[in-house]
């Protein structure tokens, strides 16, 4: 088959590799769409350490069923699927107790840590297990299943968020994720849903998708902003998606004395934490690592018209010219949001 391959840091080349092979619990799928994540291009250069050389990326996928294990009950040849992200064992004590995003010895689909390699979909082929598939309903088409990742990620942050309808709400990084968290927070009956983002470009979408405010805060002062929106106290709930030190503290310093904040972001391995002012404004700080059985949501959404990603695909591209969208996404092409890759 065909793939795109990670051969070395900054180096894609779209060649022929072996076929993958199923397992008892496993199927082949032909995929029909992959986007590109921003951890993807991050993990191009190898700034995160999470995809080491040589490996096929891609976890934002979907496609069609052609061939299944021995074990598999109920998924057949033909049948349209997505499928999670993480790739988790199901006798597990995290997922047993319903938190199979936090299992030990869980696999992200096109990640290569120290751990592990487990290659991806950014392939004419990818092999997954049957319990994390999900059939995509006739009414969404392949392009946009591959947007339910993302969208589910973002799911997950609101759901182990606290906050109830009408609380303000700020979240920092308006990108891929931002926006489907602002677009989710719409839906829920947030009240004030302020947008905070260097990169003014981001502005349009972020307000399209349901946000009341904008701030940039290279040239505006957030806590101001923040303060006049909010009766003076900060916001009930932060949510930062950005994993950097300026974000977060933007983030824990415009939430209110009693509020809460949900970490997203990971783009650093470590950042500066204001602890004083988490302690002396009792602020609870709560991670969201990936995604916990948000798919199925997310898709009836999906379904029904009530989250439309299709605002959000810039580029629909053959996977042969993958190593080039990488390089355009890695260079912040003004405008790009997202590009899906069609083996």
């Amino acid at each position: 088959m065909k793939a795109l391959i990670l051969e070395e840091y900054n180096k894609l080349v779209f060649k022929d590799v072996d076929d993958p092979k199923i397992k008892q619990n496993e199927v082949l799928i032909k995929v029909k769409a992959c986007g590109i994540c921003g951890s993807d291009v991050h993990g191009m250069d190898g700034s995160t350490g999470r995809r080491q050389p040589p490996i096929i990326m891609g976890h934002e996928a979907s496609g069609e069923i052609v061939e299944t294990g021995g074990n598999v009950a109920n998924w057949y040849v033909g049948d349209r699927v997505t499928f999670d992200s993480t790739i988790y064992p199901l006798n597990d004590w995290y997922t047993l107790k319903g938190q199979y995003n936090l299992s030990d010895n869980r696999m992200v689909l096109g990640v290569s840590p120290d751990e592990y390699t487990r290659h991806g979909a950014f392939a004419e082929y990818v092999v997954v297990p049957s319990h994390i598939l999900y059939k995509i309903p006739d009414q969404v088409s392949y392009e946009e299943a591959a947007m339910v990742e993302p969208v589910a990620v973002a799911a997950h942050a609101l759901n182990v968020s606290t906050f109830s309808m009408g609380d303000n709400v700020m979240v920092v990084g308006a990108g891929m994720i931002g926006c489907f968290v602002i677009k989710l927070l719409k839906i829920a009956g947030a009240g004030n849903i302020i947008a905070v983002d260097t990169d003014n470009t981001k502005a349009g979408m972020a307000k399209e998708f349901g946000a009341d405010l904008f701030i940039n805060p290279l040239t505006e002062d957030v806590n101001d902003i923040v303060l006049v929106s909010t009766n003076g106290r900060g916001v009930d709930l932060a949510v930062e998606v950005v994993g950097v030190s300026a974000a977060i503290n933007t983030a824990i310093s415009n939430t209110r004395k009693g509020g809460s904040v949900t970490m997203v972001g990971n783009l650093s391995a470590k950042a500066e934490f204001p602890l004083q002012q988490i302690v002396t404004k009792q602020i609870r700080v709560q991670g969201s690592c990936a995604i916990c059985g948000e798919y199925e949501e997310v898709l009836s959404m999906m379904q029904k018209g009530i989250v439309d990603v299709k605002p959000l695909i810039s580029k629909v591209a053959p996977l042969s010219e993958g190593a080039q969208w990488f390089q355009r996404l890695y260079q912040k092409e003004e405008g790009l949001n997202k590009v899906i890759l069609v083996p």
